[in-house]
């Protein structure tokens, strides 16, 4: 759950600097494979969470780069319909949950700060 809700924090922070909503969080990595996370995720963040064909895309993304590189592709746009969706998870949880969850987390990150190792 703290991916989740720290996703969260960091997304806010970012349509705050950006003045512009999240249209969707397209994810990646070995944590994507979990449904119940990426549909936790969407609750959270009330926006749709996209996962990818390919999750890891770190990787992916440096053998495009090293294919540009040598010319097997032109530019970014010779790569992006590469790109599939695997399953798309849409916010379902009640705003009154969400917002109870996320003060919750809110509370706890609250506490944590200053805790004496």
């Amino acid at each position: 759950e703290s991916i989740a809700y720290q996703s969260r924090d960091l997304a806010q922070a970012m349509q705050e600097d950006a003045g512009t909503p999240i249209a969707e969080l397209r994810v990646d990595g070995g944590a994507v494979a979990n449904n119940l996370l990426m549909q936790f995720q969407a609750d959270i963040l009330n926006t749709p969470v996209v996962r990818p064909a390919v999750t890891e895309t770190t990787s992916l993304g440096a053998a495009y780069l090293a294919g540009m590189a040598v010319g097997y592709w032109r530019d970014l746009e010779d790569i992006a319909h590469h790109w599939q969706e695997e399953k798309r998870f849409a916010a379902q949880m009640p705003e009154a949950d969400r917002q109870r969850l996320y003060q919750n987390w809110q509370k706890a990150v609250t506490r944590a700060r200053g805790w004496l190792i």
